[in-house]
């Protein structure tokens, strides 16, 4: 498997905290969007997020993430806390909590204080981003990711993967200051790494969310010059192909994308 492939960022994601645990948009949209999450937009924090999850937990959950409270109330031992920390980050990660596992994952890199532990947190955190519906736990889970991956950055600024993680982050979640600041990052990385084949899937990934058809087609080629077996590349070559009324040639992209890992 190529570096690119290994690293395609949000279906990585879930592999990566699985293992731990156990262009431009349009103007109308953006300014929609920043409209409705400057009305709807509250602060919160870890309580809130516990008060909308443990309602619907089963008694067996509820028994379960009671039982490793206890154990993190009796320890005062930070090795045994971080311990008993990634049990229960692992244990809503299985609840399919992403912000709450996030909210724990982000304790654990505080006390750690370690690049994998950050980007661990930041990792987690984004996924709650994607997955969340409420618009306030998405701020939540945007600015402590944000903060998680700066200090991944600050703890080793080569790895390039940190910074792809930050710029997803921001684009992901924009803000009303500077709606554009995701994609101008994922740009500026394009321009440092043009070989990066990660930064180019995203790039493209956000291209299809906003009908730049053409540009994601390049995108695409470029990926697939680099890495003609790139399953994710030849899948969405197909997508943007059918967009541009272009079936026709689609067949061997079509063919790689139903290959099996």
């Amino acid at each position: 498997m190529t570096k690119g492939q290994a690293v395609l960022i949000f279906l990585s994601v879930v592999l990566f905290v699985g293992l731990y645990f156990g262009g431009s948009a349009k103007p109308s949209e953006i300014k929609s969007a920043e409209k409705t999450r400057a009305l709807n937009a509250e602060s919160t924090d870890i309580s809130a997020l516990l008060q909308d999850a443990k309602p619907s937990l089963t008694p067996l959950q509820s028994a379960e993430l009671l039982s490793l409270e206890t154990r993190l109330s009796e320890n005062s031992d930070d090795s045994l806390k971080v311990s008993v920390y990634k049990d229960i980050a692992s244990t809503w990660y299985q609840y399919r909590r992403a912000d709450i596992s996030g909210f724990y994952a982000y304790k654990i890199a505080e006390m750690e204080n370690t690049e994998e532990a950050w980007s661990i947190a930041g990792t987690t955190l984004t996924l709650g981003l994607k997955t969340t519906q409420k618009d306030k736990f998405k701020k939540f889970c945007s600015e402590n990711a944000i903060k998680a991956f700066e200090n991944a950055i600050s703890l080793n600024p080569d790895n390039s993967q940190h910074r792809l993680n930050l710029a997803i982050c921001y684009a992901e979640y924009p803000s009303a200051s500077n709606p554009m600041q995701g994609i101008q990052m994922l740009l500026k990385l394009n321009k440092e790494e043009p070989d990066n084949t990660s930064v180019l899937l995203t790039l493209a990934r956000f291209g299809m969310q906003t009908n730049q058809f053409e540009k994601v087609e390049a995108r695409l080629q470029k990926v697939l010059s680099l890495e003609p077996n790139n399953k994710t590349a030849n899948c969405m070559m197909v997508d943007v192909l059918t967009k541009l009324d272009k079936v026709a040639s689609a067949g061997p992209f079509q063919a790689k994308c139903s290959l099996q890992n």
